[in-house]
This record gives structure tokens, C-alpha cells and sequence, in this order.
């Protein structure tokens, strides 16, 4: 027993530095205050959260919330068929397919989001193909707008969706499959009845790091939505940077930080209440 405590001190210890102080931190500064020049004054206060009600940053929010729900639609939508088709692929084309869409990890973040910079804007790979092709007369404007921020969230978070409904399929029950075909049902009945409820723990999980992940982005409205797309994301980022208001910043950050916890409790509330019933049926047959 002593041993485990001091296997488990370093990474406490890393812990307790690199995340648990800094965030201790983080609450500190946004019960302060700060001078016109940006200087922080440490008195407490709530002016901070309370300025996160004003109608503007509600609006921010708001949005921030339907781009975060779109992605995470469009993800699983995507992101479903092609974890279900890996996952039934031989076991020797499986571990490809996975790589395949590990890929992507490999580039830095930043230079993919530009890259896609290069495929939209209205001199590039797009546009240029679509008016030699004579297709259309004029570039498209296909970057700088909400659609765009949109497709590189997609783009970027993709596999955070794909590689937990893998695992979900992977450890499937076939037989719970074959004994619904014996029991006359169809494809579609037994992926309805049988496949989908058995991998919602799956999609629960994908969906959770997809829509954190797409709440705190900022790179990709920045660097594909511009100006036109603000988001909470890049709200916080201007307090920090721009504006030098890191108390109201960190009230934002703190604001974020409580709604995925909470959304990470809710995940894993359903995730107990579903083994829960699952053990109460076992018990029952």
C-alpha cells in the first residue's frame, strides 16, 4: 500500500503544479479587479461574472453554443459510419483504418487549419477549379463566414468522435446480433434495437470531447472565421491578449471550465445509470 501512495506522489505532485495551482489561480484573478491600464487589483468582487450577463456576452455565448452543437451533430453523423466500418473491416485492415484517421494528429494543428485556408479562400484549390471548369463566374466566398469555422471544427475534431465508437463496436456482442436475425429481425431493426443502444456509451464519450473541445476553440474561428466569427473562445483569448482584462478573462475561463465539468458529471451519471439497468436485466434473465 505504501509503495502505490509513492507511485502515485509524482504524478500528484505534477498535478498539484501544473494544473491545480494554476487554476487556483485562474479563481483568484477573477474576483479582482483592474486598473485602466490593465494592472490587476486583488479585491473581491463579482462584477466579473456578472458582466458575463450582459446581453453581448450572452449573445457570444449563445453562438458559441450552436456551433459547438452543429459540430457535434455533424460529427457523429460522420463520424458513426466510418467507426462502424472500420470496425468491420478483417482484423488486419482494422488497425489501417485507425492510422488513417490518426493521421491528421500528426500536422501541427495550426498549419491544417491553414491549409484549409488555402482550399477556400477565393484564389485557392476550390474556386480556381470551379472557374476553370467553367462552373461558375465569380469565386465563392467559402471562408470568413460561420459555414467555414464550422468545417474546420468538423475537420479538426473528427477523430475524437470516430475513435471512441470504434471502441463501443469493437467490443460488441456479435451473438446479441445473430440471435436478433433468428429472431427474424432486420438489418436495420437489430442496428436500431441492438447495435445503436450498445455503443451509446461510445457516442456519449465522443460527444463530450467534441463539444468541450469545440466550446473553448479559438484557433480555427481565428484563423477561418476572422473578424465576422466571434466565439467564447476567442472572447477569452482577446481578454488575455488584446484587451488586458485577465480578471473578466478568467471569470470567462472559470464559466467554461464549471460547464464542462458539469457536462462531464452528466456523462458519466448516464454512463453508471445505464450499467446500472444493464446488471438489473442480467439479474433478471
Amino acid at each position: 500500500m505504501k509503495n502505490g501512495k509513492l507511485l502515485v506522489a509524482p504524478a500528484l505532485l505534477w498535478l498539484s503544479i501544473f494544473f491545480v495551482i494554476p487554476l487556483l489561480i485562474v479563481v483568484a484573478v477573477s474576483f479582482a479587479g483592474r486598473t485602466p491600464y490593465g494592472q490587476v487589483i486583488f479585491s473581491f468582487t463579482i462584477d466579473n461574472y456578472l458582466r458575463f450577463l450582459e446581453p453581448l456576452y450572452l449573445k457570444i455565448f449563445a453562438d458559441t453554443l450552436v456551433v459547438a452543437i452543429v459540430t457535434t451533430l455533424a460529427t457523429i453523423l460522420m463520424g458513426y459510419p466510418l467507426a462502424y466500418t472500420i470496425a468491420q473491416l478483417p482484423k488486419k485492415w482494422q488497425q489501417p483504418g485507425l492510422i488513417l484517421v490518426m493521421i491528421p494528429f500528426w500536422i501541427n494543428f495550426l498549419i491544417r487549419s491553414y491549409a484549409w485556408v488555402i482550399i477556400l479562400r477565393s484564389q485557392g484549390v476550390v474556386n480556381t477549379l470551379l472557374l476553370n471548369l467553367g462552373l461558375i463566374d465569380q469565386p465563392l466566398q467559402m471562408l470568413y463566414n460561420d459555414m467555414a469555422v464550422m468545417l474546420g471544427m468538423v475537420y479538426a475534431l473528427l477523430p475524437f468522435m470516430v475513435l471512441p465508437i470504434y471502441v463501443s463496436i469493437e467490443q460488441l456482442d456479435t451473438r446479441l446480433l445473430e440471435a436478433a436475425s433468428d429472431l427474424g429481425a432486420k438489418p436495420l431493426t437489430a442496428f436500431r434495437k441492438v447495435t445503436l443502444p450498445l455503443t451509446m456509451p461510445g457516442i456519449a464519450a465522443g460527444t463530450i470531447l467534441v463539444f468541450i473541445s469545440s466550446l473553448g476553440m479559438f484557433v480555427v474561428p481565428d484563423v477561418m472565421g476572422g473578424a465576422k466569427s466571434a466565439l467564447i473562445g476567442n472572447l477569452i483569448q482577446n481578454q488575455f491578449l488584446s484587451a488586458r482584462d485577465w480578471p473578466f478573462g478568467s471569470a470567462l475561463s472559470i464559466v467554461l471550465a464549471v460547464l464542462s465539468l458539469v457536462l462531464i458529471i452528466l456523462y458519466y451519471k448516464a454512463l453508471q445509470a445505464q450499467e446500472g439497468g444493464d446488471g438489473d436485466a442480467k439479474d433478471v434473465a
